[in-house]
């Protein structure tokens, strides 16, 4: 088995046991669209990951991938930051918290998290005030465009 077949597995199995975990129907759209988003480094946008998808061989209709990421997002297994275009970018969620800023290249587009990075901001919150989300983007350029 090649190095890249043994990674799609493994990545795969990871997004079956996390959709198991919550236990709901570990469906084939919910699997692929899952797998996906843990696949890719960067943010996708429904384009982008309707095209992963399609590559992978597992058929997925527009509509049934949105209610798929919204389902994701809503169980906490994905989260949607907003882009530039005002299309939703999609990133399956690593840990518990999404407390951190995400990036994005003014070059290529891609939107990225940036884990590491705990924004003061959500540190410094006046007493009384209670965060339910909060969104913060840096754009710049990335690593990849920059000269």
């Amino acid at each position: 088995m090649s190095e890249e077949a043994a990674s799609s597995l493994l990545i795969t199995e990871t997004a079956r046991q996390r959709l198991q975990t919550l236990g709901q129907r570990v469906t084939p759209a919910r699997l692929a669209v899952l797998a996906t988003l843990l696949d890719s480094p960067n943010a996708l946008s429904h384009h982008e990951v309707a095209a992963k998808v399609a590559v992978s061989g597992e058929r997925c209709d527009r509509v049934t991938l949105y209610r798929v990421l919204e389902w994701l997002v809503e169980r906490g297994l994905a989260h949607k930051v907003a882009g530039e275009d005002r299309s939703w970018r999609f990133g399956a969620m690593l840990d518990e918290s999404h407390e951190h800023p995400h990036f994005r290249c003014l070059c290529c587009g891609k939107v990225l998290c940036l884990d590491t990075l705990r924004p003061a901001l959500i540190l410094g919150l006046p007493t009384g005030y209670t965060i339910q989300r909060a969104e913060i983007t840096i754009q710049g350029t990335c690593p990849d465009c920059s000269p």
